[in-house]
């Protein structure tokens, strides 16, 4: 009798039926007696591990800590004078996050002071100290941070969070601990062996399923106990007997499952490969195949799809960098023109003032009285002052757009960098500016000169555009996190679809054509990347009551987040 031959997913059923459910069932006697002995073994090598882990945590935060403190030793030696010294540690305990106090010792005057212990436990006041020496007379005791000092011993123990870990001192005195019990710490640390064995992790379980680890630490005086939860043996020994055999179950219903849908995502995505062939094949570069990923899935169908999806975005990505750099051509051209037709027309003024006036005071045909040489040279000193703003913006712009600007904090006084900037501008033009800041109001964490910079921009903006004889307003307010800077001028109202461009390059409000106010077109493009690169931000506002106000958002400084 002839056999007839099987069909692809029979032949699937049959081979899981025999390779998958009867070795399972094998499997399943053998794992339920060996699995709690395992589990039990695997508990007690684990906390070996972490004993070890947590060593070479100590140690590593212990080196490191110890490699500053030979640092501030060696410079300690190059300050002659001791109250120098003094000043220099008082300083560093200020700025540090690591060490909170420095003290020198002098072991004369010091009895109890061990040369030889560089690691100094104080358990009363639960204060963490390490030393070295500065000279034969002298010592250095830095007292730790112990908080950091824990963050960073307990920070990767990753999945043996669940697990109680004490690190005492030689006295048996608490140092750091993870998941603290008191009995527990108690009872470990009481039935801890008469004779320990140094720099060994060593078991000294009393509770069978509960291992139980020491490490002493011979170089530093301190000891590592980690204990096994009841409720991580629950978890593990008593549960996984339950565990294994509900796997089982759920393996064998699985596997029944997967040859049932296994034809059917197979046909699926290989149908997907087609259409994406298909798409490609006639012009369309932009189908990407989307199979269906799950564990149905052969692995030569995902590399597949992969790979064709890789290269269409290949293919994609070519097109739009292409793209990009066309517009960046676009706007490299316009750059350039907008910075020649600024820099002929802006410039010309300035330099033609300049010229005028210096060729006039040069004249040997006529004489100048004092008033006029006087009124002659403060107008050179103005148009030279407007030049160097001009040219200073236009040097900031490269910075900005490359995120290269040098920005450096400092706490500044508000007051004097409105003032300041005032003064600037009241130089050229004689407009009324009131300044409503007063004295008290706090520091601001920014860049002073910069702030200046912003400041005299948005002031001449006011300027240019304010209604004659009317009133430019400073005013600032603060919560506990920024200060708020308002420029309020009265000028023509400004639509909002326009407002939102004047932070662009080269924006003005009259063209080329109807230009009546002089300037670049920049103030606030530097003004908001300058503001931006100091942590603040800036808006501005046109109401229909004639009334413009440009708005600055910048950090306060506070001392506990500041580093100079």
């Amino acid at each position: 009798m002839k056999l007839k031959r099987l069909k692809i997913v029979e032949q699937i059923i049959i081979i899981s039926l025999i390779g998958v459910l009867v070795p399972s069932v094998i499997s399943w006697m053998v794992i339920n007696n060996v699995s709690q002995h395992s589990i039990r073994k695997e508990l007690g090598n684990s906390a070996t591990i972490l004993a070890k882990i947590i060593e070479n945590n100590i140690f590593s935060v212990i080196n490191s800590d110890q490699h500053r403190i030979n640092e501030i030793v060696i410079a300690i030696n190059h300050i002659p004078s001791e109250n120098q010294q003094n000043l220099f540690l008082k300083d560093l305990a200020i700025n540090s996050n690591v060490f909170k106090n420095f003290d020198i010792i002098r072991p004369s005057e010091n009895p109890d002071f061990d040369k030889d212990d560089t690691l100094i436990y104080n358990s009363s006041t639960e204060q963490l100290w390490l030393t070295d020496k500065i000279h034969d007379d002298k010592y250095l005791k830095a007292e730790v941070n112990t908080k950091i000092i824990k963050d960073n011993i307990f920070n990767n123990i990753g999945n043996e969070k669940d697990r109680r870990i004490y690190v005492v001192d030689k006295t048996g005195k608490l140092v750091f601990s993870h998941n603290y019990d008191e009995t527990d710490f108690n009872k470990s640390v009481k039935q801890l062996p008469v004779n320990l064995v140094n720099n060994i992790a060593t078991r000294f379980d009393e509770i069978k399923n509960q291992p139980r680890v020491y490490l002493k630490m011979d170089k530093i005086g301190l000891i590592i106990i980690v204990n096994t939860t009841k409720e991580l043996t629950e978890s593990t020994i008593n549960k996984a007997r339950l565990k294994i055999l509900a796997a089982f179950l759920i393996a064998a219903m699985v596997t029944i499952m997967l040859t049932l849908f296994y034809c059917y995502y197979l046909y699926f995505n290989i149908r997907q490969l087609f259409k994406g062939i298909i798409a490609l094949s006639r012009g369309n570069y932009k189908k990407q195949i989307v199979p269906l990923v799950n564990i149905f899935t052969p692995r030569e169908i995902i590399f597949l799809a992969e790979e064709f999806n890789s290269m269409i975005s290949e293919i994609n990505e070519s097109y739009r960098k292409l793209k990009q750099k066309n517009r960046e051509l676009k706007q490299l051209d316009s750059f350039r023109s907008n910075l020649v037709d600024t820099v002929s027309h802006e410039l010309r003024t300035p330099l033609t003032s300049i010229k005028g006036y210096t060729s006039r005071l040069l004249r040997t045909d006529i004489e100048i009285d004092e008033e006029t040489k006087h009124k002659s040279l403060l107008i050179i000193k103005q148009q030279t002052e407007r030049l160097s703003r001009m040219i200073e913006d236009l040097l900031v712009i490269p910075d900005i757009e490359g995120a290269k600007l040098n920005i450096n904090f400092e706490p500044v006084n508000l007051l004097n960098v409105v003032e300041d900037s005032i003064y600037s501008v009241k130089n050229i033009e004689n407009r009324t500016i009131e300044n409503e800041i007063t004295n008290d109001f706090p520091l601001i964490l920014a860049d002073k000169d910069r702030l200046v910079q912003v400041l005299i921009n948005l002031l001449g903006n006011a300027n240019k555009y304010a209604y004659p004889d009317t009133v430019i307003k400073i005013t600032a307010k603060h919560d506990e996190e920024k200060a708020t800077i308002k420029v309020i001028n009265q000028a023509d109202y400004i639509e909002k679809q326009v407002l939102h461009t004047l932070f662009d390059k080269f924006i003005r409000l009259d063209d080329k054509t109807t230009r009546t106010t002089r300037g670049t077109g920049l103030g606030l493009y530097i003004v908001k990347g300058l503001i931006e690169a100091m942590n603040g931000s800036v808006s501005l506002k046109s109401t229909e009551d004639n009334i413009f106000s440009a708005k600055i958002n910048i950090p306060l400084y506070k001392e506990e987040n500041y580093e100079a």
